[in-house]
């Protein structure tokens, strides 16, 4: 029997503001079918709107896998690149996470930072207006806002950006895994030697208040410091990503900027189209089948590697009419962006009000705001587990 040639992820696109037309295709034909990972191995990828939903909320796939040497292989990253956690307390080990880093996103922490993200954000925009164009806004505003805020929240020291920003990125590089480890090791070791600091010298920030919660979360220092590595990574580099190319979107669709720019309170309708729209990398986010599972005609079967592609299901011609079309009033807008189910983003909240101030200030600011070069020509991150692009060349 010859084995017929599967698609191999990641799937080729014409610009970065598009998704692979491949994905179309298998929404039409097979929203439920099998892959070639970039690690090369077999996975289930869901594409289609309906199916994606009931996955991701599904207790039947999960991130762990049985015999982990036996699972399928994503991508050669440290974060997301493989199964993660033992099967038999996964679920009880997720709930106590979440538990305990609730408090870190709860509304009233998000209400406290949202002015002061805002001056964070007019800070950087000032600093912008003072340079001659053209400018690198991935360098000028996408990356070092983030990466403010998740410092200010965590209460690691900003200076130190530039240490961990290679650690960051080599733990989310897809083809050498051990350099990938290696990185994402150095990146917990040195969350481990701040945790240290701070419980001589605790703050007003996240670290110091897990350390406190350390007694009755019973997690070790060990595993303390790999969830403050986690917090800071995701942290930043997601939401750099969506910033680029929230900008992108603006300027691909001037009738949206304008509107946007006439009436400033189309932001939070915009933030959300903007994160249903935003594909920044391939592939999608990976679980593995805790037991047999019938969807779609297919039957996923125990330890499968399934691929939810949100950047996919959130095109679905069935859940979003003229789904490629950029609509900032866009309303109902059921994307999947942060997830669904037990396992949606818990730092959603942070990511919405991140990119709020920077879409309430950007376009105001800086109304004739124009890219420089075009979109076929701005490099995807293809090497990069987030993905996004190396650079926003613009002018104004």
């Amino acid at each position: 029997m010859i084995t017929p040639e599967l698609p191999q992820l990641p799937f080729p696109r014409r610009d970065v503001l598009d998704i692979a037309p491949l994905y179309r295709t298998l929404q039409d034909t097979a929203p439920i079918s099998p892959v070639r990972t970039p690690a090369g191995d077999v996975a289930w990828l869901v594409t289609r709107h309906a199916e994606a939903k009931a996955l991701f909320a599904d207790p039947r796939l999960g991130r762990s896998h049985p015999n982990p040497s036996q699972a399928a292989r994503i991508s050669g990253a440290a974060l997301l690149g493989g199964p993660i956690g033992d099967p038999a307390t996964e679920v009880a080990d997720h709930s106590r996470m979440r538990r305990l880093l609730t408090p870190a996103f709860s509304a009233r922490r998000m209400h406290a930072l949202e002015a002061h993200v805002a001056d964070m954000v007019e800070d950087l925009l000032d600093q912008l207006a003072e340079r001659t164009p053209p400018a690198d806004l991935h360098e000028a505003l996408s990356f070092p806002l983030p990466v403010l805020v998740i410092c200010e929240l965590l209460g690691v020291p900003y200076a130190d950006r530039d240490r961990f920003r290679v650690w960051s990125s080599g733990a989310a590089g897809l083809t050498d895994r051990a350099a990938a480890s290696a990185a994402l090791g150095k990146l917990v070791a040195y969350m481990h030697e701040l945790i240290a600091r701070k419980r001589v010298e605790p703050g007003e920030d996240v670290i110091s208040d897990l350390i406190a919660a350390q007694n009755q979360s019973h997690y070790g220092d060990q595993q303390m410091a790999g969830l403050a590595a986690g917090l800071l990574f995701a942290g930043h580099e997601t939401t750099v990503a969506r910033i680029d190319y929230g900008t992108l979107l603006l300027l691909t669709y001037p009738d949206q900027r304008d509107a946007l720019c006439h009436d400033p309170a189309l932001v939070d309708s915009a933030v959300e189209e903007i994160l249903r729209m935003a594909a920044p990398s391939g592939g999608g986010l990976p679980r593995y089948a805790r037991a047999d599972i019938d969807i779609a005609g297919v039957t996923i079967r125990t330890g499968d590697a399934v691929l939810l592609a949100g950047a996919a299901a959130n095109r679905d011609p069935a859940a979003f009419p003229d789904p490629d079309r950029f609509d900032i009033t866009r309303n109902p807008n059921p994307h999947l962006a942060f997830g669904h189910g037990p396992r949606f983003c818990i730092g959603a909240s942070l990511a919405r009000l991140e990119l709020h101030a920077v879409f309430a200030a950007l376009p105001q600011r800086f109304p004739s705001l124009e890219l420089t070069v075009p979109l076929d020509q701005l490099e995807l991150r293809t090497d990069l587990l987030t993905g996004g692009v190396t650079a926003l060349s613009v002018t104004w």
